[in-house]
């Protein structure tokens, strides 16, 4: 592919109902092999964007145009996949070329024997043919499906994806992409349900992709080993940044503290000439016509407060007793699997413990082992007596769509209890940044990321001094997930903590409870990156090969 732009857009808005404006004049152009992440607050236009890249949206102002012949890969936050096909069958769409190739010099190898083949012709279909073959290593393809499959852990070949959990289907879907091999991936938060070992594996791949990479992701590690640029998209501009994550946020910073500069400049001049305007007598303002207009264009100029989330209140709980919860030889059975055996540790006072893990191992069945919602199979769980257990699993299918915010938390109450006190019950939800019309918002229109601001303001109202809380961080922006953060970091109690967000682990974790791909359970005293070097230091050079999940047999 010749060095030219491989995409470009010219002026591209976006209005949604009620006539809102989520993408404002952006123009772009994306040099060939960038590797860009695109950040912006939940609800900014950040899926929207991708899908006119796509060309699923085409209902936009301006225009947005790929390089002629250029192939382009999507990933969905919700991909769909072929439900008359098994894993197999979906995966192998992504290869499609090749083994059509493949299929293709078996007719031809056939046709020769016909006794009125046209031999010229099927000598050069047989060129045609090979010439795929050789270009997609179509001899290759068990090793190629093989080694996808354990990189991003599928589920076995012969399961047939309607009955896959939404995490397994979208590992389906980004393996069938990968394989395809197109120019440009567009990735919309391809690191969702991924473990932090294959994160890592599609760090490194995209790394080595010779093509374009747009992803839309939050995983603040992802982008600072994979991203060379930053697109952010702020009040509907797109802001391009050369640089990965951390030089990205250091010049943000400052544009914003420049911005600040800026607005209160704007506002000491609308204040001089609001007291101009109001001290000069009527007959001089026909004189002063320049300076009146001066004072409207002051007031009509566009600056918009961002709406980030500053803050995340969690409420305490009781004061937490020295003993927390301690487990001793647990033991779990699914079926004809063995989740875990003699799993022992203890929670200490104040101990934030991250646990981490590939999906189906048993990291939410621990939950609610602890909740008492499920028995064990063996062992003994004992909770402290001053514990109290906030649990905040990580379905949000119980949110109702026909409900406004406000309504969904506060069942219609304008005082609501927390734990043991009673409070406000719009200020508490404005502390998840809902604010005024915010809460008027119905449930059904939110995005992921506000969805899931909801689900925490609703489940964290019960109190507790014992968090539990599985994968919390799923859609959140970047600075709702620093707002988390800190609130997890500042609660005065112990917490638990499922997620596959590294950054996140690092800033919160005290211990990490790892779920490995052997079937051990350890729990390392530090955060992710002191147990990173201890796993690394165990396992060596097979620590930055992910594998399929392998359970123990029953004996």
């Amino acid at each position: 592919m010749c060095a030219q732009y491989v995409y470009t857009m010219n002026r591209v808005g976006k209005i949604v109902p009620p006539k809102r404006e989520i993408l404002k004049d952006i123009s772009l152009s994306f040099f060939p092999g960038a590797k860009i992440g695109v950040l912006g607050l939940n609800g900014a236009g950040k899926s929207t964007l991708l899908k006119i890249m796509a060309g699923i949206d085409t209902d936009i102002l301006g225009e947005a145009r790929p390089q002629t012949d250029i192939k382009i890969g999507y990933l969905a936050q919700e991909p769909e996949l072929n439900p008359e096909k098994n894993v197999r069958g979906n995966v192998e769409e992504g290869l499609q070329e090749a083994i059509d190739a493949l299929a293709g010099l078996d007719k031809v190898y056939a046709a020769y024997a016909e006794p009125d083949a046209d031999f010229d012709a099927l000598a050069k279909e047989q060129a045609r043919l090979e010439d795929v073959i050789q270009a997609t290593d179509a001899h290759n393809l068990d090793t190629k499906l093989n080694m996808a499959a354990d990189a991003l852990r599928l589920p076995p070949w012969d399961a047939g994806v309607d009955t896959l959990s939404g995490g397994e289907q979208r590992r389906v879907a980004l393996a069938r992409l990968l394989l395809s091999e197109p120019d440009m991936l567009l990735l919309d938060e391809p690191t969702n349900h991924l473990d932090a070992e294959s994160v890592g594996w599609l760090e490194r791949f995209l790394e080595n992709f010779a093509g374009t990479v747009v992803a839309i992701t939050h995983d603040r590690y992802f982008l600072d080993n994979a991203a060379g640029w930053i697109l952010e998209l702020d009040r509907g501009r797109g802001i391009p940044y050369e640089g990965n994550y951390s030089t990205w946020l250091e010049a943000k910073e400052q544009r914003l503290a420049q911005e600040q500069r800026q607005e209160a400049s704007r506002q000491k001049a609308i204040k001089a000439e609001l007291e101009w305007v109001r001290s000069n007598p009527k007959g001089r303002q026909a004189k002063n016509k320049a300076r009146l207009a001066r004072f409207e264009e002051l007031n009509s100029q566009d600056f918009q407060s961002r709406n980030e989330t500053n803050e995340i209140y969690i409420p305490p709980g009781p004061r937490l007793g020295d003993k927390v919860i301690e487990v001793d030889g647990l033991r779990k059975v699914f079926g004809e699997r063995l989740l875990f055996d003699g799993l022992s540790f203890t929670v200490p006072k104040g101990a934030i413990v991250g646990i981490i893990g590939a999906n189906g191992m048993g990291k939410s069945t621990l939950f609610r082992i602890l909740m008492g919602h499920e028995q064990p199979d063996g062992g003994s769980v004992e909770v402290g007596e001053t514990v109290q257990l906030g649990y905040v699993d990580q379905s949000r299918d119980d949110l109702d769509g026909s409900k406004t915010v406000w309504e969904e938390v506060s069942d219609g109450l304008d005082i609501i209890r927390i734990g043991s006190y009673e409070v406000p019950s719009r200020s508490y939800i404005g502390r998840f940044n809902f604010k005024g019309s915010d809460q008027q918002k119905f449930v059904k229109d939110l995005s992921g990321g506000e969805r899931n601001r909801l689900h925490l303001a609703k489940l964290l109202k019960q109190g507790g001094n014992v968090l539990l809380l599985d994968e919390p961080t799923n859609d959140l922006d970047v600075e709702t997930l620093r707002a988390l953060e800190d609130a997890i970091m500042a609660f005065p109690g112990s917490a638990m903590v499922i997620s596959h967000d590294r950054w996140f682990l690092d800033r919160i974790a005290t211990h990490i409870l790892a779920y490995e791909d052997d079937g051990n359970i350890v729990f390392h005293e530090g955060n992710y990156s002191e147990y990173e070097e201890d796993r690394r230091s165990r396992l060596g050079s097979a620590a930055d090969v992910p594998s399929r999940v392998s359970h123990r047999k029953l004996m």
